[in-house]
């Protein structure tokens, strides 16, 4: 499939449209989510039939998000703060999973590149500079859409052990500043039941 064909896929139009622009990291995730998606034979989740893990939150997460339909507010997207652009993808009805990790080398940036992302995030970029990096970003991120599956992830399958089904349950009102809390997040001590924000500032680890 050309560049040009995912260019014109809804899904990529929604998926840039969700992440606010088309960048190289979200052409990684919207890649890394097609591809384990057709690894587990699935469509997108409409509840909790597929369960996500990624393992960045970066750009690319928001393409998963998009495309796989699991979020955290269903409780079927799980984050692992690992820095790593792998993705896992798990069919709650088969219980197939598949591991989609990116390559190396694939997300690396020349120096022009890298020197118009700092110029970029300090502000510094003039008109002309923002117009050249959203060009190179531009190019970067069909380059992505364009290689083949192969070239970009290594895809094995694997077998996890899925968390529950989310939970829906009560909330409680803490003991120390009044709001609903979901009950189970509540720790009982001595002077009532405290939600995690107002122990932590009773032990001081705020």
């Amino acid at each position: 499939m050309s560049s040009q064909n995912i260019l014109d896929k809804e899904s990529w139009k929604e998926a840039v449209k969700f992440h606010g622009h088309m960048c190289p990291g979200l052409s990684i995730g919207y890649r890394a989510a097609v591809a384990g998606l057709e690894q587990l034979q699935n469509c997108r989740s409409a509840d909790e039939e597929i369960v996500t893990i990624v393992e960045t939150n970066a750009c690319g997460a928001d393409a998963v998000q998009c495309l796989t339909g699991c979020t955290f507010g269903k409780g079927n997207l799980i984050f692992k703060d690992h820095g790593k652009q792998v993705f896992t993808f798990v069919s709650r009805d088969t219980g197939k999973g598949a591991r989609v990790s990116l390559k190396p080398g694939i997300i690396e940036l020349d120096e022009r590149h890298l020197q118009l992302i700092e110029l970029m995030r300090s502000e510094e970029a003039t008109d002309q500079e923002i117009e050249e990096f959203w060009l190179i970003h531009h190019k970067k991120s069909v380059s992505i859409l364009e290689k083949d599956i192969d070239e970009l992830f290594d895809i094995r399958e694997v077998n996890i052990t899925l968390p529950p089904k989310a939970k829906i349950e009560p909330s409680v009102i803490c003991d120390e500043c009044g709001e609903p809390t979901m009950a189970s997040k509540l720790t009982e001590i001595d002077s009532g039941r405290l939600c995690p924000e107002c122990e932590a500032q009773i032990n001081g680890c705020s």
